[in-house]
């Protein structure tokens, strides 16, 4: 165990938790957990900062499977903060931390236990660096992650960096049955697993659950700075950040996300068990999500703006076989409210009739396509009418030494197999891009040897 961090039990937890006599934060973690993987080195930083003021613990969570359940601990990592309240008595206080935890995360919740006098004070002594590699990958999803695995194996210097856990929207698809290789059906976690691993293998290096704090594009010198405190300078970079699911933008939607409205049925399907939902869409993620849904919930609905559904014929076919799963027609979502009792009214127009009409339900899922992370970018890269970037057969922009691969790239199709393909066309082109600029410094050294002879 690291330095300032101790390890703990259930039995134990009386002791060190509620009879401290300092702020304490606590971590839940597992085995075979990649968030937890993510986590540990960012704790561990945590706790060699703040350790002289605060008490940083860690305890096995399915060891210590009652303590966890008492505590409503249900996933790794979990990271809990308490601290002594006005009468003496340890509570926990702020908000708990689960998945994916950023570093700004952890100092954010450590607001709460200490002054922010004494963490800036801290955090100012702590040393910036400068990393350099000859390629940056900006997003570890399949094409990310596939351009690692080929710059990393062509022996160059590759830094692949994700503001979230890698595998993209790969992780969080319940089961991936048009991969070719593996056989049969496969969960999109374990695809992920499986990919970052090699890749890791490989010799590439993966930072993940990061703050891409600023980016900017430079001729042979691009750099990214992570957390404000690493400056990763590549002489080539792939961005592969992916998309993030497309909003409604309607009433409500904004102010009960994640609080009854989710984009992610593998995240939060389980939280609906013997339930209700309604699920919004009709293409490929819609239909396959409620497909995965039915698993939880007692009835799925999906309310679609057409006449028809868009996903594959396979999909479409499971999905009108499955007693759970009810279909509303020609409908779109209006406005999102709460009932007193916690649960969701969701206020639907016909669009051939324009009549409204309520529903009710515990959650909703929202799956109407995704738009491109492109936020980060300063540059004006040449992009289509939907803002994704336009880049030639090389997925090269029109920006030296930048390549573009993966669902932010303007493109017809977009699949986990088609992203593979591009990530490694983008890496042997990268390769060569890379071997031209050593190239061209070598001759250019002959040439200022000739000239100073």
């Amino acid at each position: 165990m690291a330095k300032n961090i101790i390890e703990i039990d259930a039995n134990q937890y009386e002791e060190f938790v509620l009879n401290s006599k300092k702020p304490v934060i606590l971590d839940f973690y597992s085995d075979e957990c990649v968030p937890c993987e993510a986590l540990a080195p960012k704790y561990e930083e945590m706790a060699e900062l703040f350790g002289e003021k605060i008490v940083f613990l860690k305890i096995y969570r399915q060891k210590n499977r009652s303590l966890a359940q008492s505590l409503s601990v249900f996933s790794s990592p979990t990271v809990i903060f308490y601290n002594l309240n006005s009468e003496g008595k340890m509570v926990e206080v702020g908000k708990r931390l689960t998945g994916a935890i950023k570093k700004i995360e952890l100092i954010e919740q450590i607001k709460n236990l200490l002054s922010d006098k004494y963490i800036e004070r801290v955090l100012s002594y702590k040393a910036k660096r400068r990393v350099d590699v000859d390629v940056i990958i900006l997003g570890a999803g399949p094409a990310g992650l596939t351009a690692a695995l080929y710059t990393a194996q062509a022996k160059l210097k590759t830094l692949v960096i994700d503001q979230d856990l890698p595998g993209g929207q790969v992780k969080i698809t319940h089961m991936i049955s048009n991969y070719p290789g593996t056989g049969e059906p496969i969960s999109g976690w374990e695809l992920a697993e499986r990919m970052q691993k090699q890749v890791k293998n490989a010799g590439a290096e993966i930072i993940s659950a990061v703050d891409v704090t600023d980016l900017e594009l430079r001729e042979e010198d691009h750099i990214v700075w992570i957390d404000n405190e690493i400056e990763v300078h590549g002489k080539a970079i792939i961005l592969a950040m992916g998309a993030q699911p497309r909003k409604l933008n309607v009433s409500g939607e904004k102010e009960y996300a994640g609080k009854g409205i989710s984009y992610c049925a593998t995240c939060d399907g389980k939280y609906y068990e013997g339930k209700e939902v309604i699920v919004i869409g009709g293409g490929n993620s819609a239909v396959e999500e409620s497909l995965f849904l039915t698993k939880f919930v007692k009835k799925v609905t999906v309310v679609h703006q057409f006449d028809h559904l868009q996903a594959n014929k396979t999909a479409q076919e499971e999905a009108f076989r499955n007693p759970k799963i009810h279909f509303i027609w020609d409908s779109e979502p209006r406005a999102f409210k709460k009932t007193e009792d916690g649960r969701m009214i969701v206020t639907i127009e016909n669009v051939k009739t324009h009549q409204f009409k309520d529903l009710t339900t515990d959650g909703v899922f929202v799956f109407v396509g995704y738009v491109p992370n492109l936020s980060l970018l300063k540059q004006d890269l040449s992009r289509d009418r939907w803002g994704y970037i336009l880049t030639n057969e090389d997925m090269a922009t029109n920006f030296e030494g930048v390549f573009a691969v993966g669902d932010i790239r303007s493109k017809k199709f977009r699949q986990a197999a088609i992203a593979v393909g591009e990530g490694t066309i983008a890496a042997m082109a990268c390769e060569r891009y890379i071997a031209g600029l050593k190239h061209k410094y070598t001759e250019l050294a002959k040439s200022e040897m000739l000239y100073s002879n």
